[in-house]
């Protein structure tokens, strides 16, 4: 957790380095066990009733960078960071629309880190962070689809165990795009992620506090291949794999690479 947010002065690299932020990893295929025909019909002018040609199977990739723009705010306690990550639904193997990408997410943000050296039970409190985050699918009416958050970060170690949790409070919208997203996707996300040699585990899981039934949970095993080449197995089950897709619950297995990890 030092490395990846320069908590340490032995980690400290400057500013203005482009490095790598959430998972980055390409799925060949991704298989879902219902597909989104008909986007959401809930909300007056952002309904459609258009149906789709889409198929189960699909490739998937993320890629995800951070850069920090200051280092040493407030006292010389804190870090000031930029992050992006984008989403992409491919239908590379539907002939019939012209192998389209079915849904993209963009995801802007603005981090403001600080490290901490708390003991906690046999572990430590390592960090904490609050994030400006804006997630939007880029589309036009009646399909666009977009959210702004402030997410509260507080990440935790234990041996060669990471543990973030990060509860978010959204911010109003007047133009809501996606009525009651947070009863679907939830209010908070924890991540848990550990390693055995070369291979690692991590599982994200989301849940809303107000309606327990619904939430989401990813699990991701990545394991070596051949030198630096790894796989990257991931299923997920609930809401909200894209925003599309907020209010639908699916079952989805990928299989593919990945290039790098938390």
């Amino acid at each position: 957790m030092s490395q990846r947010w320069e908590l340490d002065s032995i980690d400290r690299k400057g500013t203005f380095r482009l490095v790598s932020y959430k998972p980055i990893y390409f799925a060949a295929a991704r298989w879902s066990d219902k597909k989104n025909a008909q986007p959401f019909n809930e909300s007056g002018e952002f309904a459609t009733e258009d149906n789709n040609l889409f198929e189960n199977i699909e490739a998937k990739f993320q890629i995800s960078f951070k850069s920090k723009l200051i280092e040493g705010l407030f006292f010389g306690k804190g870090d000031l960071w930029v992050g992006y990550t984008q989403k992409a639904h491919w239908q590379v193997y539907n002939k019939k629309l012209s192998r389209a990408f079915r849904e993209l997410n963009y995801e802007p943000e603005i981090i403001l880190n600080f490290p901490l050296q708390v003991d906690l039970f046999k572990g430590k409190l390592r960090t904490f962070g609050v994030i400006l985050n804006h997630q939007s699918n880029g589309k036009d009416i009646p399909t666009s689809r977009s959210w702004n958050r402030v997410i509260f970060n507080i990440g935790y170690e234990y041996q060669n165990w990471a543990i973030n949790f990060r509860p978010w409070y959204r911010m109003p919208d007047k133009e809501d795009e996606n009525p009651d997203i947070t009863k679907y996707i939830g209010d908070a996300e924890l991540e848990i992620a550990t390693n055995f040699g070369r291979h690692e585990l991590y599982t994200i899981i989301s849940h809303s506090f107000s309606t327990f039934e619904k939430g989401n949970v990813q699990l991701n095993y990545v394991f070596p291949i051949h030198g630096h080449l790894r796989g990257h197995a991931q299923v997920f089950h609930g809401y909200g794999e894209t925003l599309i897709d907020y209010n639908v619950s699916q079952t989805t297995i990928g299989i593919g690479i990945s290039f790098a990890n938390w």
